[in-house]
């Protein structure tokens, strides 16, 4: 063991290959150059090889620097699914010199007009379908540029007709909005295609893009991603999960929103960087749809979170996909349940290996060995990175202490956007992040969250930690998935309520916590259980546990 292990501080391996890349834009050069005539992403049947992204992407880089004011730095907002146009438009941006602010397509015009003025984006591509909202919001932003597009834009005739008549006329799913400013995204193709683009010389310090945070904490927060970070963080992600993969080669499957960091840059970076093809799911929510497209596809890669496996594994058509191939599952986004785990690897044969990251963190910051996964912990630190724990006063805790995750290394954010008091209460000088993770540094170098530090129930003193309570009942046969808070007591001061989602009827609140205290100390068996038909959920699957303590507290008022 080191001397800094010894000191309460776990570092991964030296981090290699930096000096290869002076942008993202020579990550993706050197990619497209390499791997041309490759699938690079599919999307309901439509392929784009690494050779078309790289003409496509350059057209609509063209139509930006030609056809707008547009300067190295500013920025635009891309407000799209899971779809071929996505990383068309984020390489095109980046190759203009734009910073990319990735948009939630489900976001309520509250939190469009709120992102897009804080981001100041002067431009924006938005699916046809919540453009309504735009134009409900726009006056209240800084966007000059407008461009729609519809699901099917990037599909060849005649398919692409049937796909956007099918969305809008048949299922009704696109608002009838007025924007009379905007151009269609298929029209700054046909015109950049006709124009030269100018390669724009940007550097690792440079922002390549604004991340929103998830705002369950408040308002979201702009994350300034460098160059730098996002590059770092491919590399790291090469590290950790490269060994498993073999370039040019992989299908992986990707349902997660690519707008979201962790699809971002797993999919659109660093598997686009080794050659691999993404298929993108454009709504994994209609599971009827997205199992008869697992039935197509022989698949090599998975990457879901907890929510995703149980409910894929709840079916019976999945269950029956041919998993000969699969022989990578990764987890992020939110804490893998032992449950999970071992019903993905008894029906697919293959394990999942968890990994742990932040927005903040661009977002990789550990991550299980492919060889010598160790379930229940998010594994060891990537490549060039150091983590710690610390107490309350910021002394670094010994391995085996839980306390607040520290992380630092060369993926850890520039800063928020324009907050620069809210970066200095995360984000020390000496450039230590501060996560809100409680966590345990093993000695045998694996990371073990122990849970949010907001979420932390204080029962009598003692503190529980809401995801060893789901972990226990997620084991419970009868449960599809629970969520533990905590709620006011007059005697302990809080008291553990679960609330859980029950597969019938029979399951009741006596025999769910006789199953808690077989596992469970007395404190942290639930006090309260109350059934419902669904939890509440981030867009990327999270359960918002803040949401029902939330809604708790407001009863308790009432």
């Amino acid at each position: 063991m080191s001397e800094q292990a010894n000191a309460g501080i776990l570092n991964g391996p030296e981090l290699k290959g930096m000096e290869k890349y002076r942008s993202l834009m020579d990550v993706f050069h050197a990619a497209v150059k390499r791997f041309a005539d490759n699938p690079a992403f599919t999307c309901m049947g439509q392929t784009l090889t690494f050779a078309e992204l790289d003409r496509l992407s350059a057209d609509f880089a063209a139509w930006l620097q030609h056809e707008t004011g547009l300067q190295p730095g500013d920025r635009i907002a891309i407000q799209l699914p899971n779809v071929l146009q996505f990383p068309v438009a984020v390489f095109g941006a980046l190759r203009a010199g734009l910073v990319v602010v990735n948009t939630n397509p489900l976001y309520t015009e509250r939190e469009m007009a709120h992102q897009f003025k804080d981001s100041g984006a002067r431009a924006i591509l938005i699916l046809a379908n919540m453009a309504n909202k735009l134009e409900k919001i726009l006056d209240r932003t800084d966007i000059e540029h407008v461009l729609v597009t519809e699901l099917g834009d990037l599909h060849g005739f005649p398919k692409r007709f049937l796909i956007n008549a099918v969305v809008k006329h048949v299922k009704k799913m696109v608002p009838s909005y007025s924007l009379p400013m905007a151009i269609p995204f298929r029209t700054t193709l046909k015109v950049g295609a006709s124009r030269q683009h100018r390669e724009v010389e940007r550097g690792l310090d440079d922002i390549a893009a604004l991340q929103y945070t998830g705002g369950t904490t408040g308002m979201p927060k702009g994350t300034m991603l460098t160059h730098r970070n996002l590059v770092a963080n491919m590399l790291q992600a090469e590290g950790a999960i490269g060994p498993g993969l073999e370039q040019g080669k992989e299908v992986v499957i990707a349902p997660l929103p690519v707008y979201h960091i962790y699809t971002f840059t797993v999919n659109c970076l660093f598997l686009m960087e080794t050659g691999n093809h993404s298929i993108l799911i454009t709504n994994p929510r209609d599971l009827d749809t997205f199992v008869k497209e697992l039935q197509k596809i022989k698949f090599s890669g998975f990457i879901g979170l907890n929510t995703l496996f149980n409910a894929l594994c709840n079916r019976d058509d999945f269950r029956k996909l041919d998993f000969s191939r699969l022989h990578l599952t990764i987890s992020g986004g939110m804490a893998l349940t032992k449950a999970a785990a071992n019903r993905w690897e008894e029906i697919t044969g293959c394990p999942i290996a968890e990994g742990y990251g932040l927005t903040e963190t661009s977002p990789i910051v550990s991550f299980n060995p492919i060889d010598a996964i160790q379930l229940g912990t998010i594994g060891k630190p990537v490549a060039g990175t150091s983590v710690k724990v610390v107490d309350a006063d910021g002394n670094t805790l010994p391995l085996g202490e839980p306390g607040e995750l520290c992380v630092k290394g060369p993926q850890v954010m520039k800063g928020y956007w324009n907050l620069d008091e809210e970066t200095a209460k995360v984000l020390t000088e000496d450039g230590w992040f501060h996560t809100g993770d409680i966590a345990v540094l093993q000695g045998d170098g694996y990371i073990k969250i122990v849970d949010r530090k907001k979420d932390m129930i204080l029962v009598s003193g003692f503190n529980v930690y809401p995801n060893e309570i789901e972990d226990v009942v997620a084991k419970h046969p009868g449960v599809v998935e629970s969520a533990a808070v905590g709620v006011p007591d007059e005697n302990s001061g809080e008291a553990v309520k679960l609330f859980v989602v029950a597969r019938d009827e029979s399951l009741d609140e006596k025999s769910l916590r006789e199953w808690c205290k077989k596992e469970l100390a007395g404190y942290k068996v639930p006090r309260f259980v109350e059934f419902r038909d669904e939890l509440p959920k981030t867009n990327v699957g999270k359960v918002l546990r803040r949401q029902l303590r939330d809604e708790q507290s407001g009863s308790e008022s009432a």
